[in-house]
């Protein structure tokens, strides 16, 4: 029997987008790429002895503007140029047939004669962005309570309100071959470094993925160290946050549809940080920084150190705590390693709930998940007592942590140093520990690197990092930062010099 050979050199077919040439628009041109689309509207108007042609797309305008600055202007006004006559805030010219078809996609009419190889573009996009409001993860008792929101011009807008500065640059970026996502790289000439700017980007524009849905799509993409449990770019929801790292001379990137802003380059301490340090006394801020880091430590190793101490350890416990130890161990089926890693996981599935259900019922959950089965569990003898205390200080200390993608690191890596702790005891938590510092000073955020001013050690850009000095002796920009210029104030205290001389 003969067999056929299989084609094996026959490409499947994969879809992509289309690429437009740049050819000249028309109005068959537009009619022939928006077909199909039930929203395409096309508004035919005889005005002044002339045939005007309005594309727009009826799911993304509104009604009441274009009826009232584009259509009733173009039919009672006399003139030749559409520009003239519409009354709406951006008007383009253009002759591309892809500007055209970019501009409707995005809310613009389109409006050009019959038979004319150019139109212009009106702005008449409907309003669908929420009010500002109060950012959802990251609340602060003093300081400014507004929040990004998902409109890239209103997010402008929040950061050109607290640096009117004409150095403050934005550079529109479209990312996403189908999708076409708006970005916007934010930063300031002649304080940010030049060479940061073009890195990324030279990253934005290698990246070839069809959509774009969330700022996380990009950022898997022009970090440094992608495998690496720990985020090289800094997200936050607070305008007053993003200001404070452009004035460091850092850069921040915008993505229309998220309520998040994306920073860098960053360090590992950036994470710990929080605007409201800078509202309080410098000694409480400082204070609430190193209670931060203390939480981040506590939450690593305290189900490890618990591991450790039950299976090797016995004697760093006192001696009146051994007997009730042993006393709530007696009837556990499972070995620590197994029990901590249970109730840890147990933690996790609450958590998921907690945030994927209704506020509401999300308050329920917290409550049932920790009294009813944390108290059943106990009664059962699954586990005991002091590791029900263990995991409620664990999500405690991982709660103090402002930045969601650290905490979210902190509860994965938290698992392998629970396994070291069951296999080698307290040498196991410390070649964990060890591990990580290695990892940490390898890392690098756009070039910079990412446990500075540690690895390398600088000690004068300990000022802020996970303690706080007062404002006024902070007179250098960190080099982390990468900026052009690096002093940052000069004597803000001055008057105190020329106390004596004053006379009252």
């Amino acid at each position: 029997m003969a067999f056929k050979k299989k084609n094996t050199t026959e490409k499947k077919y994969q879809w992509q987008p289309e690429e437009m040439p740049e050819e000249l628009v028309s109005a068959d041109h537009v009619r022939k790429k928006m077909e199909g689309s039930d929203d395409f509207k096309e508004r035919v108007i005889e005005a002044e002895g002339r045939t005007l042609h309005l594309f727009f797309l009826s799911s993304m305008v509104d009604d009441a503007r274009l009826e009232e600055r584009i259509i009733k202007p173009l039919l009672l006004s006399a003139g030749n140029l559409i520009e003239k006559q519409a009354q709406t805030q951006e008007v383009r010219r253009t002759s591309i047939l892809n500007d055209a078809l970019k501009g409707i996609l995005t809310g613009y009419c389109f409006a050009m004669e019959h038979d004319s190889s150019e139109g212009v573009l009106l702005s008449a996009a409907s309003s669908l962005s929420r009010e500002i409001s109060d950012p959802a993860n990251e609340h602060i008792i003093q300081g400014s309570h507004e929040g990004f929101i998902e409109n890239i011009g209103k997010n402008l807008l929040l950061i050109r309100k607290r640096i009117e500065n004409p150095n403050l640059k934005v550079k529109y970026i479209t990312i996403g071959k189908a999708t076409n996502t708006a970005s916007a790289l934010i930063y300031i000439e002649n304080l940010t470094s030049g060479k940061l700017i073009t890195e990324i980007t030279k990253r934005l524009a290698s990246i070839t993925m069809d959509s774009i849905q969330s700022p996380g799509f990009i950022q898997d993409c022009i970090e440094d160290h992608p495998f690496s449990p720990f985020p090289q770019i800094l997200n936050t929801e607070r305008p007053d946050r993003a200001a404070a790292h452009l004035m460091e001379g850092r850069a921040v990137l915008i993505t229309d549809g998220s309520p998040s802003v994306m920073i860098m380059p960053v360090t590992f301490f950036a994470f710990f940080q929080s605007p409201e340090d800078y509202n309080n006394r410098w000694y409480l801020g400082s204070f609430f920084r190193f209670l931060r880091l203390i939480s981040f430590i506590l939450s690593l190793i305290l189900p490890a150190f618990y591991v450790a101490v039950v299976s090797y350890h016995h004697e760093i416990v006192p001696i009146e705590l051994v007997y009730t130890l042993q006393a709530s161990l007696n009837f556990v089926p499972v070995p620590p390693v197994i029990e901590a890693m249970f109730m840890q996981l147990a933690l996790e599935l609450l958590r998921e709930a907690a945030v994927r259900l209704p506020q509401p019922i999300a308050q329920t959950i917290g409550i049932v998940g920790g009294l009813v089965i944390g108290t059943a569990v106990v009664e059962a003898g699954l586990v005991s007592n002091v590791m029900i205390i263990v995991v409620a200080l664990t999500a405690i200390a991982s709660f103090v942590i402002p930045s969601i993608e650290m905490s979210n690191t902190l509860r994965f890596i938290g698992f392998p140093h629970m396994l070291l702790a069951s296999i080698f005891g307290f040498i196991g938590i410390v070649f964990g520990m060890l591990l990580l510092v290695i990892h940490l000073a390898q890392l690098k955020s756009f070039g910079v690197p990412y446990f500075g001013p540690f690895a390398p050690l600088r000690l004068k850009e300990l000022k802020d990092t996970f303690m706080r000095v007062p404002v006024w002796l902070m007179k250098k920009r960190p080099k982390d930062s990468m900026a052009a210029s690096l002093t940052k104030q000069g004597s803000s205290r001055g008057w105190k010099r020329n106390e004596s001389e004053d006379t009252y």
